[in-house]
C-alpha cells in the first residue's frame, strides 16, 4: 500500500519547447519584419517614382545621365538601381534588426544613417567618375523617402499596439530574482504597455525568498519549484528571460545560462538595477571583456542654460500671440460669469525654492480660498495636493476652462517673466514644499513648467508617488528632444481632457 503524502499535486504544465522551436513572439516578430521590408521597399520606390515624375516628367521623358563615360544611361535605369541600392543600405544598416524595431529613436536613428551613408556613396562615386546627378532628383527622392520610412514606422508601432492591446503580439517573460524585483519589473511594464511585456512567471534561484512571508505576492505569477531556469523556462513557453538576480547567478551562470537558451530561441535581457534613468546617460565600456554600464551624472543643469531659457522665452512668446483670440474670449467669458478679477494669482515655489506668483484664469467664485477647510475631508488629491472631482466652488465657465486647461494658458506670462519654463515639473505650493524630503527636494532645481511628464501621463489621476518619480525622472534626464516631444504629447493630451479636474 503507498504513503499517503502533503505534496501538493503535479502540475499541470504546457509541453516542453523543442530545440529551435520558433516561439510565439518569434512567429509574430517574423510576420512584423516581412511586413517592415514590404512596405519600406514601396516607400523607397515611390519616393525615387516621385522624384523622377517631378524632375524628369516620368519615364516617357527618360533623361540621360551626364556624365564622362561613353554608354549613355537614362534616368530610369538609374532610378531602378538606387532603389535597390537604397533597400540594400536599409538592409546592411540593421534597420530592421528584431532589437530595433519597435523601439522608437533607435529605429529612425538607423533609418536615418543607412540613408546618409547612400548618400556619402553617391557623392563618393558622382567625384571619382565625374558623374553630374540632377540635383533636383536627389532633392525630392531623399527628403520624400526618408520621411515616408518614418511614417511607415509609425503606422506599424501603431499596429502592434493596437494587436497588444487585444492581447496580441506580446512578449512573454520570466523574471528571474527576488520578488521584490519582479514586483518592479512589473510595474515598469505596466507603465509602458506599448512594448507588450507580459510576466508569464518568478523564479527565484535556490526556491527561496527571505520576503515571500512579509509581503503580498498574489499579483505575481509565482511559476513554481524547479530544479533549473531552464526547466522554468520550457515550463512557462517565456519568450524572453529578464534576470534580475546577478550576484546569485554569477557571471559563468549567466554566460551558461545564455548558451542553454540560443537553441531554444529565447532571449536573455539582464536589469542593471536602476530606473528612470534615460538612454542618453547610459553607455556601456567592456573591459576585459567585461561589459560595465557607466551612467553619467543628472541633467538638470542643462535645463538651466541659456539656450533652453532662449527656447522657452521664444516659445512662450509665439504661444501667446497664437492664442491671444482665446485668452481674450476666456477673460470675457470668467468676467462676465461671475464677480471677482479675471486672474487668479497663487504662491508656488519655484528654482531653489524662490516663490513667485502663478498667473491662471480664475475659474471659481472669488474668495473661494474661504471654503477650502470645509472641503479638505473630500480630497480627492493625492499626497499634499487637495483636488476635487466635483468642486462645488469652480464655476459653470471655470470647468471648461479646466476641462481643456485653457486656465493655464497664461502661465506663459510667468515664462516670459523668467518665473517658469515650458516644460518641467508641477509648480508646487509652498505647503507641499514644506513636506517635501531630501529627495523630493530635487524637485526645484530646475524651473517649474506650463506642461511636463505629469502633464501627459495623467494629470489629476496620479498617485502622489508617481507624480513625484516623472518629476524626477524629468530633472535628472533633461533634454531638449525630451521637452518637444511632451509639448506634443501635451497637446493630444489637452486634447482628450483627460485626469484633469
Amino acid at each position: 500500500m503507498a504513503l499517503q503524502t502533503n505534496q501538493d499535486p503535479p502540475l499541470d504544465l504546457p509541453p516542453r519547447r523543442t530545440l529551435y522551436q520558433k516561439s510565439e513572439k518569434g512567429r509574430w516578430q517574423a510576420e512584423y519584419v516581412r511586413r517592415l521590408r514590404i512596405t519600406d521597399a514601396l516607400v523607397v520606390c515611390g519616393a525615387i517614382a516621385l522624384a523622377q515624375l517631378i524632375r524628369f516628367g516620368g519615364p516617357n521623358n527618360d533623361a540621360p545621365l551626364d556624365w564622362a563615360g561613353d554608354a549613355r544611361i537614362g534616368y530610369s535605369v538609374i532610378s531602378v538601381l538606387l532603389a535597390l541600392t537604397w533597400v540594400g543600405f536599409l538592409a546592411v544598416g540593421n534597420t530592421w534588426s528584431p532589437t530595433a524595431i519597435g523601439t522608437g529613436p533607435e529605429e529612425y536613428r538607423r533609418l536615418i544613417a543607412a540613408t546618409m551613408r547612400l548618400f556619402g556613396l553617391i557623392a563618393i562615386v558622382s567625384l571619382l567618375l565625374r558623374i553630374e546627378f540632377a540635383r533636383g532628383y536627389l532633392a525630392v527622392a531623399f527628403p520624400v523617402g526618408v520621411a515616408g520610412l518614418i511614417l511607415n514606422r509609425l503606422y506599424w508601432r501603431k499596429f502592434a499596439a493596437r494587436r497588444r492591446a487585444s492581447g496580441r503580439y506580446l512578449t512573454s517573460v520570466l523574471v528571474v530574482g527576488r520578488r521584490d524585483s519582479a514586483r518592479e519589473i512589473m510595474r515598469c511594464f505596466d507603465r509602458d504597455p506599448g512594448v507588450g511585456y507580459c510576466v508569464v512567471g518568478v523564479y527565484t534561484p535556490g526556491g527561496g525568498d527571505p520576503i515571500e512571508a512579509e509581503t503580498d505576492e498574489s499579483d505575481l505569477p509565482i511559476v513554481g519549484e524547479w530544479t533549473s531556469v531552464l526547466d522554468a523556462v520550457t515550463a512557462t513557453g517565456a519568450d524572453t528571460v529578464a534576470i534580475a538576480a546577478t550576484e546569485q547567478l554569477g557571471t559563468a551562470g549567466i554566460n551558461d545560462l545564455l548558451w542553454k537558451l540560443a537553441p531554444l530561441g529565447v532571449e536573455l535581457v539582464v536589469t542593471p538595477g536602476v530606473m528612470d534613468i534615460a538612454d542618453q546617460r547610459l553607455s556601456i565600456r567592456p573591459v576585459a571583456n567585461l561589459p560595465l554600464l557607466h551612467i553619467e551624472k543628472p541633467q538638470y543643469d542643462r535645463a538651466r542654460s541659456f539656450g533652453h531659457a532662449v527656447f522657452d522665452f521664444a516659445f512662450a512668446a509665439a504661444a501667446l500671440l497664437a492664442v491671444s483670440p482665446v485668452m481674450v474670449a476666456a477673460a470675457v467669458a470668467v468676467k462676465a460669469t461671475s464677480r471677482g478679477p479675471v486672474f487668479y494669482r497663487s504662491e508656488r515655489i519655484g528654482l531653489h525654492g524662490t516663490p513667485f506668483r502663478m498667473i491662471k484664469f480664475r475659474s471659481m467664485y472669488a474668495d473661494a480660498d474661504r471654503d477650502l477647510a470645509e472641503l479638505l475631508p473630500a480630497n480627492d488629491g493625492a499626497g499634499p495636493l487637495f483636488k476635487l472631482r466635483a468642486d462645488p466652488r469652480v464655476t459653470p465657465v471655470g470647468r471648461i476652462l479646466r476641462k481643456y486647461s485653457l486656465d493655464e494658458l497664461p502661465q506663459f506670462i510667468n515664462v516670459l517673466r523668467g518665473d517658469m519654463s515650458v516644460v518641467g515639473p508641477r509648480p508646487p505650493l509652498r505647503c507641499e514644499v514644506e513636506r517635501y524630503d531630501g529627495k523630493v527636494k530635487r524637485r526645484l532645481l530646475v524651473k517649474p513648467g506650463v506642461t511636463g511628464l505629469w502633464q501627459v501621463s495623467g494629470r489629476s489621476d496620479l498617485s502622489w508617488d508617481e507624480s513625484v518619480r516623472l518629476d524626477l525622472t524629468y530633472v535628472e534626464n533633461w533634454s531638449m528632444v525630451q521637452d518637444l516631444l511632451i509639448i506634443k504629447k501635451t497637446i493630444s493630451a489637452v486634447a482628450r481632457s483627460e485626469g484633469a479636474y
